[in-house]
């Protein structure tokens, strides 16, 4: 278990599924996370950030937050805004944002702290996919990119044809998995499926300080849904806790086709090969792992 502090990136689609906000809270509790910033994607990335910056607040934290990319590379758009932001009347946070300034902000941060930055990405890889184009030593330079994203084994192909994450920018998830970046580590889909709670189950254990603007965002989302799957969560905490998930290396493509299947991640398992992909978790482990930074 690593006890050294880790200089940590987020970038999050905060807003839609309430799991960004839960992730982000953690980093916030989470001791040993040096959080840079917080970067934004995908519809309304202003809004998002403006989500990030209320938690950021309650945590007493300032944290830099910039809001990226609103659009994916090439595909339709289809996550055109962030549903939580109704909530954001309830909870102070910043209002404004300049425009498209998440990219150049990552280059810059990656840049400054060379081979000690691990990279999160937990939503659409728009940003990282921009950011490796625009740059391409970033990769490189990186300590580590963990991803939620894709649906690498047979169950997770079954539980979804195609991960969200991947679906919403194919050709930018091809290019951030094609980077030759010294861990890439990724946890899918079949993986964070096993790790949820019902919204009953879920209410009492977000009734502490920090946790109180999620459990107001996650009403909202319990509208559409009587349970909270901890994807992103779960990414988070293996920076920190790797042993609550097994990995195995490989490799991963991602079809970029023109079909319904665009964005579907194919895994390969190889001894030499260049990613590293959640195969099992131990949701117990996970959860103490989790729960136990906000404390009793």
């Amino acid at each position: 278990m690593p006890d050294s502090e880790e200089l940590l990136l987020l970038d999050t689609d905060i807003g839609s599924d309430i799991d960004d906000a839960l992730a982000l809270a953690y980093l916030l509790a989470q001791k040993r996370c040096r959080l840079l910033g917080v970067t934004t994607v995908t519809g309304e990335p202003d809004r998002r950030a403006a989500l990030a910056s209320a938690l950021c607040r309650v945590a007493g934290r300032d944290v830099p937050i910039h809001a990226g990319s609103p659009a994916p590379f090439l595909v339709a758009q289809r996550q055109p805004v962030a549903p939580q932001a109704e909530a954001l009347a309830r909870w102070p946070h910043q209002a404004s944002w300049p425009a498209g300034t998440a990219v150049e902000f990552l280059r810059q941060e990656i840049r400054r702290h060379p081979g000690e930055v691990t990279l999160l990405g937990i939503g659409p890889l728009t940003n990282i996919g921009l950011l490796f184009t625009v740059d391409p030593e970033i990769p490189s330079l990186l300590k580590a990119l963990v991803l939620m994203c894709g649906a690498f084994t047979a169950e997770g192909q079954r539980a979804r044809a195609v991960e969200w994450n991947a679906q919403l920018d194919p050709h930018a998830a091809a290019v951030v998995y094609r980077a030759p970046v010294p861990v890439h580590r990724s946890i899918g889909l079949d993986v964070t499926l096993r790790v949820s709670l019902s919204a009953d189950e879920v209410r009492p254990r977000l009734d502490r300080p920090l946790l109180r603007p999620v459990l107001d965002f996650a009403e909202i989302w319990f509208r559409r849904t009587t349970s909270l799957v901890f994807h992103d969560p779960l990414a988070a905490v293996t920076i920190f806790e790797p042993g609550v998930c097994a990995f195995e290396r490989g490799t991963v493509t991602v079809d970029i086709g023109n079909s319904p299947a665009a964005g579907t991640t194919a895994w390969t398992p190889t001894a030499g090969g260049i990613h590293e992909i959640a195969t099992a978790v131990q949701p117990a482990a996970f959860f103490a792992s989790f729960f136990g930074v906000f404390g009793a």
